[in-house]
């Protein structure tokens, strides 16, 4: 581990033994077997199938860190649905040599209630509301990104391509860039081959019993859509044969 590391999260400890015995949480095996996880790069995608805890994870490094489970800043404290785990008190952060200033953690699933919060925000204080629901969902999503993400912050992302089209997951990479060349971290929970391509990102599959570096091409998401792409007639036909 390095001590001296610029990131503003270099690592996590797990403490499993906080969790509650009967916690299901126990039952996911990367949770069940983690004790402690290293960030290396100042963008870090968790990609695996859907169960395997990324987005549980996530949302537990987004509470310990003070965020509203829900999404938005360590200001906001609406609540819908009170529903996140209690991983988020087994954790302990590991800190690097600099403070955060900014951050964010986004959702698409809740990205609606953030959107109406950040308008609510903005009219308490005085400023211009920001009119997210006056856009698509996927245009005001990279709105708030390009409105509010700053370097010298940690971003949290779940998800994001559900709000995005293809061509618009290429301006997110875009938006991502500009706040990394300005000493910003992401850490992102993601399906989309697009933005696995960020470069030189650290990429961590949950598909196996532990949390394991990947190499891009090596995710699922590469592989299924590469696969799909080149044999899409193929692969139909094989998908739905009579049986």
């Amino acid at each position: 581990m390095n001590v001296f590391s610029d990131l503003y999260i270099s690592g996590l400890d797990f403490f499993k033994e906080r969790l509650d015995p009967s916690s299901y949480l126990l039952d996911i095996p990367v949770i069940y077997n983690i004790k402690h996880l290293e960030f290396n790069n100042r963008v870090t995608f968790f990609v695996g199938e859907n169960g395997t805890g990324k987005s549980t994870l996530l949302e537990a490094i987004a509470v310990n860190l003070g965020f509203n489970p829900e999404g938005g800043t360590k200001n906001y404290s609406f609540s819908t649905y009170d529903s996140h785990s209690d991983l988020c008190d087994a954790i302990r952060q590991i800190k690097g040599c600099k403070s955060a200033r900014n951050g964010y953690f986004l959702r698409a699933e809740s990205f609606y209630n953030v959107a109406t919060a950040e308008d609510e925000y903005s009219r308490g204080i005085g400023g211009k509301p920001m009119h997210y629901h006056e856009r698509s969902h996927g245009e005001s999503f990279l709105a708030l990104v390009r409105e509010t993400f700053q370097g010298n912050g940690i971003y949290l992302l779940d998800e994001p391509e559900a709000a995005l089209s293809p061509q618009r997951q290429l301006t997110l990479m875009i938006e991502i860039m500009r706040c990394v060349e300005a000493g910003a971290q992401f850490i992102i929970v993601t399906h989309s081959p697009i933005l696995l391509g960020f470069p030189e990102a650290e990429i961590m599959s949950f598909d196996g019993e532990r949390i394991e570096p990947c190499k891009y091409e090596d995710t699922d998401s590469y592989k299924i859509t590469k696969m799909f792409v080149n044999n899409r007639n193929q692969i139909l036909k094989q998908l739905f044969k009579e049986d």
